[in-house]
């Protein structure tokens, strides 16, 4: 079984026996006892006739959290956030810029994570020596505020780990691409440099390393290059671009880097964005990035428009993270020409490589369209935070569309939006009855089970089959009826419980009328 101290109680790893780093820190004990099934997906379902599968949203907070009002923070989007689960202190970092400076990092933290404040040091003054909320200066091609945080590491300043794209001398090869810094606090930062690399460049107030970790690609226009041709400044092709989101992988036991890469186009130039995944153990020797998710054609194009870098639909950026054996993609599928606007789309995976998007046309974090800070897009990150019985998505949003720069962005923030626990999804019925069969597995080794479910306008009943046949004692007449809304249902029989069951390999059926299941639980 995999513990989790503080804020989330049991942290269901559907078997794997791994730490989760975005805001959990848990321990080890044995191989899990508890399975909880998440219905974004039909994997664990055998068929459910009668039934629809309905994405849910998240609800936004009124307001942001996070509003610039420091003179060195400029527009602020890129987040990341971490909670920490023995005292309950949120920490947030963000990126300013502009403000009298480039991609800076600046940091916040709060009791809540509501009301936040921006404390303020010495470590990289403003004018005049003023004291600021900046953790980590950045130049004008700098970007992101990946930081992840690893309690594994033995190395206490080590802890906290950020990654970040930086392009030191512009677009000359061989500097831009992927660059790390390390942190025993989130608040003193220590770049890290490449042993190979020469002198830092001077940079204002702090130092840049020259090498990356990964040599990146800031888009280019025409044709691919040929291997080792000495009159190209690019990065190599399907290689990272300056959206970069970090988390920690449980089950392989290293962190992965989802970040923007470039893709060819209709004509073989470079056209659209898309989204790459790299590995690393260590967090400093990184794998070959891979293509991990691509427009398509449901995304589209604006026809004709195919020269340039901004063409039809696209995939700005793709963090994710690992919950209850499922990869989740906060996906930013931005559409350039027409509306301007970068919503977010919830993408799933079984492996975190290969990736399906089953939820087209409904997203999971929207755009306001209005006069608001998150109006024209929104900047996911990989680091949600678990709560006993709600998930937060913390993000960063932009009032002013990708077409319609002129007069320039306005409002910007952290804004964040809340889940019930597990509610990605809910099957429900096409009219007012259904059922969901799920695949054969032995329930004799489980002494509960739970339904994270609303009945709360009609009933669940839930049966037990024997290869197909039903079993004396589990039928949906033995079932005590659920009538009510509840994110932990205790399912109960007339006198009998799962240690009671037959044996062999058993079929649950959840008999859903006017009823939506998210997901359940075995324990």
């Amino acid at each position: 079984m995999i513990t989790c101290a503080g804020i989330g109680g049991r942290c269901i790893g559907g078997g794997w026996a791994a730490l989760v780093l975005a805001g959990v820190a848990c321990s080890i004990e044995v191989a899990a006892a508890v399975q909880t099934l998440l219905l974004v997906d039909d994997h664990e379902i055998l068929y459910r006739p009668g039934t629809k599968r309905v994405l849910q949203q998240v609800k936004r907070h009124p307001q942001a959290v996070i509003v610039p009002d420091k003179p060195w923070e400029g527009q602020i989007a890129y987040c990341s956030v971490h909670r920490d689960p023995a005292t309950g202190r949120f920490q947030l970092w963000y990126q300013g810029y502009g403000g009298g400076g480039g991609g800076k990092i600046c940091y916040a933290e709060s009791a809540d994570g509501l009301r936040w404040i921006k404390p303020e040091f010495d470590l990289h003054p403003h004018a005049k020596g003023a004291k600021t909320n900046i953790v980590l200066p950045g130049g004008s091609n700098s970007y992101s505020a990946a930081v992840v945080f690893d309690p594994r590491d033995p190395d206490p300043a080590r802890r906290y780990k950020m990654a970040k794209w930086e392009m030191p001398n512009g677009y000359v090869a061989p500097w831009p691409g992927l660059y790390v810094a390390f942190s025993p606090d989130g608040i003193r930062w220590t770049r890290y440099a490449r042993p190979d690399s020469p002198p830092p460049i001077p940079r204002g107030n702090y130092d840049l390393a020259q090498l990356p970790l990964v040599h990146g690609d800031y888009g280019r226009k025409g044709d691919p290059p040929f291997q080792n041709d000495p009159e190209d400044k690019t990065g190599s092709p399907l290689s990272v671009s300056d959206v970069i989101d970090v988390a920690y992988d449980p089950p392989r036991e290293l962190f992965m880097i989802f970040a923007k890469t470039w893709i060819d186009g209709p004509n073989g130039q470079s056209w659209k964005r898309a989204v790459v995944r790299t590995d690393s153990k260590d967090f400093i020797h990184w794998s070959k990035p891979q293509l991990a998710l691509a427009p398509d054609e449901h995304d589209g194009i604006t026809p004709g428009a195919y020269g340039g870098s901004r063409t039809g639909v696209q995939l700005h950026g793709g963090p994710a993270f690992f919950h209850k054996g499922i990869y989740f993609c906060l996906l930013q599928v931005v559409d350039y020409e027409r509306t301007g606007g970068m919503p977010v789309e919830l993408a799933i995976s079984r492996d975190g490589y290969n990736w399906s998007r089953p939820f087209r046309g409904d997203w999971f974090i929207p755009i306001t369209h209005g006069r608001d800070f998150d109006g024209g897009w929104i900047m996911s990150n990989a680091t949600p935070v678990m709560l006993s019985d709600e998930i937060r998505f913390y993000y960063g949003g932009y009032e002013t569309p990708w077409n319609a720069y002129a007069p320039g962005y306005k409002f910007t923030g952290v804004g964040l939006g809340t889940l019930p626990m597990d509610r990605f999804a809910a099957i429900r019925p096409l009219d007012r009855i259904g059922q969901v069969t799920f695949k054969p597995r032995d329930l004799r080794a489980f002494s509960s089970l739970t339904l994270n479910a609303d009945a709360s306008r009609g009933a669940i009943r839930v049966e037990v089959l024997d290869d197909g046949y039903r079993i004396p004692g589990f039928t949906k007449a033995d079932s005590i009826p659920i009538e009510s809304d509840s994110l932990r249902h205790r399912v109960a029989w007339k006198g009998r419980t799962l240690r009671d069951l037959p044996p062999g390999r058993h079929m649950l059926r959840v008999h859903l009328e006017n009823a939506e299941l998210f997901a359940l639980t075995l324990e």
